[in-house]
C-alpha cells in the first residue's frame, strides 16, 4: 500500500493539533465568522461577542470579527442574520428579548425567531438592574425612595432602557405599577447610550443588565437601587434585590444565545456549538464577562430551543397584562 504525501501531511497535521489538545475540526476553518449584535460596542451584548471571537479566531474559523447592526431594539441584527447564507460563516448573539417577547408586541415581526433560526448554545446569564444619576437627589437610595421621589416629581418621572420592549424596559413599567405611579419609558440604542444620558443629568434612571452600570457606580457616577435576581448579584452584592425591597413579583433575570440563520446544516451546528462551548469555558472568557457582570453559559442547540420555548410562555401573559404593543 502506497501512502500519498498529502495523506502524509495530513495525518501529520491532525496528530500535531492532537497533542496540543485542539479538536480534529479545528484543521476545517472557515476563512471568517461574522458574530453579528443588535447593540453598539461598549455594552455587554457586544462584550461577550469580542470575548468569544478572540477564543475562535484561528480555531472555527482563520478570522472571527464582530458587526454591530443596531437598530429597531436589536430586530436589524436578527433580520440581517436571518437574510445571511447558512453556511457558518454568519452568527447572530441576541438577548431573549428580540427572540422571546417581541412575537408578543409586534403584529407585523420581520423575522420568525423560531422558523427563521437555528440555536446553537446559550451564551450567558445575568440579571438586571435599576440606576439612578445625579437628575434624583442623593437622599433616594432604594426603589421605595425613588417611586416615592416619583410620585412627588411627575413630569420628571422617567427612565431608560436597551430597546422599548425589552425585559429591562417592562421592569421600569412593573416598578411604577408596582406603587400606582406612571413612570415614562424613553428607549436607547443600547444600555450604555442611556447611561450616558442619565450620568450627564439628561434623565433619571436606567433598567438594565447589572453588568452596565458597575464602572458608573464604581465612579460615583450613578447609585445602583435594586436588582432583579432570586438573590443578590455577585458582581453588586452590597445592592438589595427587588424581592428583598418587597416587590415580591419582580425576579427577572435574562440570557443571550447564539443562532445561525434558518436551516444551517445539522454538521455546521455541531462544529459551531462545540467551538463556542470551548470559547465560553476558556477561563479568559468567564473572567471577562464576569467584570460586565455577565455568567458564561454553553447549551447544546436543543437546551437553548427548550429554554427560548419556556420564556415565550412566560412572557406572553405579563406582556398582556402591561399592555404594551409596539404601536402605542
Amino acid at each position: 500500500m502506497t501512502i500519498s504525501r498529502r495523506h502524509l501531511l495530513h495525518s501529520a497535521g491532525a496528530a500535531s493539533l492532537a497533542a496540543a489538545g485542539l479538536p480534529a475540526w479545528a484543521q476545517a476553518q472557515i476563512e471568517s465568522l461574522k458574530i453579528v449584535t443588535g447593540f453598539p460596542p461598549g455594552g455587554t451584548s457586544d462584550s461577550i461577542c469580542r470575548r468569544v471571537a478572540e477564543r475562535m479566531t484561528g480555531g472555527y474559523a482563520k478570522a472571527v470579527f464582530v458587526e454591530n447592526k443596531t437598530g429597531a431594539g436589536g430586530q436589524i441584527a436578527v433580520q440581517f442574520v436571518k437574510a445571511a447564507p447558512p453556511d457558518g460563516a454568519t452568527l447572530l448573539q441576541t438577548p431573549m428579548s428580540m427572540l422571546g417577547i417581541y412575537p408578543h408586541i409586534y403584529k407585523k415581526l420581520p423575522y420568525d425567531p423560531v422558523a427563521d433560526l437555528t440555536p446553537v448554545s446559550l451564551g450567558c446569564t445575568f440579571d438586571f438592574g435599576f440606576a439612578v444619576g445625579p437628575a434624583v437627589p442623593v437622599s433616594v437610595n432604594t426603589i421605595p425612595e425613588f417611586l416615592a421621589w416619583c410620585k412627588a416629581n411627575p413630569s420628571l418621572a422617567t427612565f431608560g432602557s436597551p430597546a422599548a420592549g425589552s425585559v429591562p424596559h417592562f421592569i421600569g413599567v412593573l416598578l411604577g405599577r408596582s406603587a400606582g405611579v406612571d413612570i415614562k419609558h424613553a428607549a436607547f440604542r443600547g444600555t450604555q447610550p442611556a447611561i450616558l444620558d442619565m450620568v450627564g443629568g439628561q434623565i433619571p434612571a436606567v433598567s438594565g443588565p447589572v453588568g452596565e452600570f458597575t464602572q458608573h457606580v464604581a465612579a460615583g457616577k450613578c447609585r445602583l437601587l435594586g436588582v432583579s435576581g432570586a438573590k443578590r448579584s455577585p458582581f453588586a452584592p452590597n445592592t438589595p434585590t427587588f424581592f428583598e425591597q418587597g416587590l415580591k413579583d419582580l425576579v427577572f433575570n435574562e440570557w443571550f444565545g447564539f443562532y445561525l440563520p434558518a436551516k444551517a446544516p445539522a454538521s455546521t451546528v455541531a462544529r459551531l456549538n462545540t467551538a463556542l462551548r470551548a470559547a465560553l469555558a476558556a477561563p479568559e472568557t468567564v473572567s471577562g464577562l464576569a467584570v460586565m457582570g455577565l455568567e458564561a453559559k454553553s447549551s447544546s442547540p436543543a437546551e437553548l430551543a427548550e429554554r427560548l420555548k419556556a420564556d415565550m410562555d412566560r412572557w406572553g401573559p405579563v406582556v398582556k397584562a402591561i399592555g404594551f404593543t409596539a404601536d402605542t
